[in-house]
């Protein structure tokens, strides 16, 4: 797992280990981030299922509830299949447009 910083983003990158075991590694150091919008990559995963996304659901529920947003990187899953709750992209161009996108309706006060 690998924490960079990018101005208020905090990207978090999964290498080899599981994803639940990842969920559990951001659970237990979350405050450190909860101020931050946080992008998860798990492009460099061989396959990621719908199970495995919904695992980031609970932390994904708690960091939009505080205004800031929390986007999963991966082009290995069926993002039509993906929940409404958590955003899915497949690229990180596109997780930094949505942050940027939610900043925007933020300020307007959607």
């Amino acid at each position: 797992m690998i924490f960079d910083k990018d101005g208020n983003i905090t990207i978090i990158t999964q290498e080899k280990a599981s994803v639940k075991t990842l969920v559990n590694n951001i659970e237990q150091v979350y405050d450190k981030y909860k101020n931050d919008h946080i992008i998860v990559n798990l492009s460099s995963l061989d396959s990621i299922s719908l199970e495995d996304i919904i695992e980031f659901l609970r932390i994904s529920n708690t960091h939009r509830g505080d205004k800031k947003s929390f986007v999963v990187v991966s082009d290995k899953v069926d993002l039509d299949a993906m929940p409404d709750e958590i955003c899915v992209v497949p690229t990180m161009h596109e997780a930094y447009d949505i942050i940027e996108m939610e900043d925007i309706e933020r300020d307007l006060g959607f």
